[in-house]
């Protein structure tokens, strides 16, 4: 009797461990497992690798519901915008321009606070919102949501310190999901 107890202690408490670790929907989290299948797929891994996979400047790389591809990366720029309105970089702006396309079945924001960057030695940037609005022409499609199927391009703008250099980017389509790795080296 007592080993059937301590069993059904365990299933419970299993099962509000699985109820509780989705703190997203479960389309969102089942979605992003399924794409970050495709991703790896997509990024140049087959099924099953456990070496982590990363995508190139110009390869298309997907997580969740979006599928991105880095454009190119400009580092070294010192102000974004006029000068009566724009951003002064802390360091160097890095300006990474990337098209993002929904392939999923519902609409969904592009965050730029979501995506990252890293220097070669580790070290994670986050991206530089404030800065995005002057180097984004048009930020309001830019920042709206993108219905399935549509596409949009933008710049994601990361404030570094003078003397670093991105080696990656790690891109979010929110800011729960895996992410996928886009080299810039």
């Amino acid at each position: 009797m007592r080993k059937v107890t301590t069993l059904a202690l365990l299933a419970t408490g299993l099962v509000a461990l699985g109820c509780g670790a989705g703190s997203t929907d479960d389309t969102t989290s089942s979605s992003s497992k399924a794409d970050s299948t495709s991703s790896e797929a997509d990024a140049g891994g087959a099924k099953g690798d456990d070496k982590p996979k990363t995508a190139k400047i110009g390869q298309p790389a997907r997580d969740g519901k979006f599928e991105f591809t880095v454009k190119s990366s400009k580092c070294g720029v010192a102000k974004i915008g006029t000068d009566m309105l724009g951003a002064k970089a802390q360091g160097q702006f890095c300006l990474v321009t990337v098209n993002v396309k929904n392939i999923g079945k519902e609409s969904q924001m592009f965050d730029g606070s979501s995506q990252k960057a890293y220097a070669a030695n580790g070290t994670e940037y986050s991206a530089d919102g404030g800065a995005a609005i002057y180097a984004n022409k048009n930020a309001e499609t830019f920042l709206n949501d993108i219905n399935p199927g549509n596409q949009v391009t933008g710049v994601v703008v990361f404030d570094i310190p003078k003397n670093v250099k991105i080696a990656k980017l790690e891109l979010h389509d929110s800011p729960f999901s895996g992410g996928v790795t886009v080299s810039l080296t």
